[in-house]
């Protein structure tokens, strides 16, 4: 079983995906009347079986429950946040870690910073133009026309070698996942740390998020 997050118009790319290729998943969104809910007849989660194409209605909250129950082998990012932080956040009691910010953008060109504030950090090799629909994010950027020197997820690296880095990981032109395995390393990961920064990167863009556990949670493990 996958799970997709949001059920919006790449929510609704992902579940075609994953009917092309036979995989069961559950679609989580807040709106129970969300495109996906209305464009594909779903099946509600409390009659989940091991296969199937199911909706639950919920926030990442439920996502979070699903991905340690099931542990999928892919968990499809569609909703408009950094879902692995929001995960991160979800599990511990955190805050913004800001101070750190500063420091990984002096590593990295300011060609590439998309917004930076507030203990996040975006980053884009297309800065300034919009991005294909379904793009299957070649070596040379079809809008910027230019040629990208390496990966964003080993530009973030090298920004950041100390943070934990998630690969969305291309399957089909447009469309990413993060593997349900390295979320849950995530988990293990950040369970040991007081401050820590997550990573999302696909080829071409990427999201940098700096938390810190708040002194209630360091006090109650």
């Amino acid at each position: 079983m996958d799970i997709i997050v949001g059920g919006g118009k790449y929510g609704c790319i992902a579940v075609e995906y994953l009917r092309q290729n036979r995989r069961g998943f559950v679609l989580v969104d807040k709106d129970p009347n969300c495109l996906a809910t209305e464009r594909f007849r779903l099946k509600p989660y409390a009659q989940i079986g091991v296969e199937g194409e199911y909706f639950l209605e919920g926030d990442i909250v439920q996502v979070l429950e699903l991905i340690e129950r099931l542990k999928p082998e892919y968990v499809f990012p569609t909703a408009p946040v950094h879902i692995a932080a929001e995960l991160a956040k979800s599990k511990f009691e955190l805050a913004p870690w800001n101070e750190v910010i500063d420091c990984i953008l002096a590593n990295l060109p300011a060609s590439v910073v998309l917004h930076a504030g507030s203990g996040n950090l975006i980053v884009s090799y297309n800065r300034d133009k919009d991005c294909l629909e379904r793009c299957d994010a070649p070596e040379v950027c079809p809008s910027t026309r230019k040629r990208k020197p390496f990966t964003m997820d080993k530009l973030m690296k090298f920004a950041y070698p100390e943070g934990i880095l998630l690969v969305s990981y291309q399957l089909a032109p447009g469309m990413g996942a993060l593997k349900g395995n390295e979320l849950l390393e995530l988990f293990a990961q950040a369970e040991k740390k007081d401050k820590f920064v997550v990573a999302t990167a696909c080829g071409c863009h990427g999201y940098f998020t700096a938390l810190k556990k708040e002194p209630r949670y360091k006090a109650k493990k």
